[in-house]
C-alpha cells in the first residue's frame, strides 16, 4: 500500500507514480514499466524487425529510464512521449551501428489473423500485411518511425511532435507525403505502373 494516498501502486496514475519513481521508489518505476512495456517493444519491433534486437533495445529504454527518471519534466504531454523519445534515439544508434536493415522473417511475422477464417482469407491478410511490410521498410526511417507511431501506436500528432522533434505542422506534412509515396509504392506493386 502506497503511505500517501493508501491506494496499490497499481491503483496510482502516472503523476502520483513518476515522482514517486524518481525519489527511488522502485515499485512505482515497477508500474510504470508495465504500463508502458508493451507499447515501447512493438514501436521498437517495428522499427527493427526482429523480436530479439527489440527485447534487448526495450530492455535498454526502460534502463535508461530508470536512470534518469529523476530528470523527467512533465511538460503536458504523456510520459509515454518520454519513453518514446528514448526508444526512438537507441533505434537510431542501433540502425547506424549495425549499418543494417532486418527483414521480418516468417518465425518473427505477428499473427494478424483472427481465429475461425478460412485459410484462404487468413493467406491473403499475410500476403498483403507482408507486402505493405515490405514497402514500409523501403521508406526512409523518418516515415517509418511516423507510420508506426500513428497507426501503431495511436498517438496523437502532438505526441508525435515531440518525439520526432519536429512542428505539428510538420509532422502533418511528413504524414501526407509519406500516405501519397505508399500509395504510389503499392499501385506499383499492383499494376507494375503508376495509374
Amino acid at each position: 500500500m502506497d503511505n500517501i494516498t493508501g491506494r496499490s501502486v497499481e491503483e496510482l496514475p502516472d503523476e502520483v507514480l513518476i515522482p514517486a519513481a524518481s525519489n527511488g521508489d522502485s515499485a512505482a518505476f515497477s508500474q510504470l514499466y508495465e504500463k508502458y512495456v508493451r507499447r515501447i517493444f512493438n514501436y521498437v519491433y517495428y522499427r527493427t524487425g526482429n523480436v530479439n534486437e527489440a527485447e534487448d533495445l526495450t530492455e535498454r529504454v526502460f534502463l535508461r529510464a530508470y536512470g534518469h527518471i529523476q530528470n523527467y519534466r512533465d511538460m503536458g504531454l504523456p510520459f509515454s512521449a518520454w519513453l518514446y523519445r528514448i526508444a526512438h534515439n537507441l533505434v537510431a544508434n542501433w540502425h547506424r551501428d549495425t549499418l543494417r536493415r532486418q527483414e521480418l522473417s516468417l518465425d518473427d511475422h505477428i499473427e494478424m489473423s483472427s481465429k475461425g477464417e478460412h485459410a484462404e482469407v487468413a493467406i491473403i491478410k499475410d500476403q498483403e500485411t507482408e507486402r505493405l511490410m515490405s514497402v514500409l521498410r523501403e521508406l526512409p526511417e523518418d516515415r517509418q518511425q511516423l507510420i508506426i507511431l500513428k497507426f501503431v501506436e495511436h498517438l496523437s500528432n502532438a505526441e508525435i511532435a515531440v518525439i520526432m522533434q519536429k512542428s505539428e505542422g510538420a509532422v502533418k506534412s511528413l504524414y501526407h507525403r509519406t500516405l501519397i509515396q505508399l500509395r504510389t509504392r503499392l499501385d506499383l506493386d499492383v499494376d507494375g505502373e503508376v495509374d
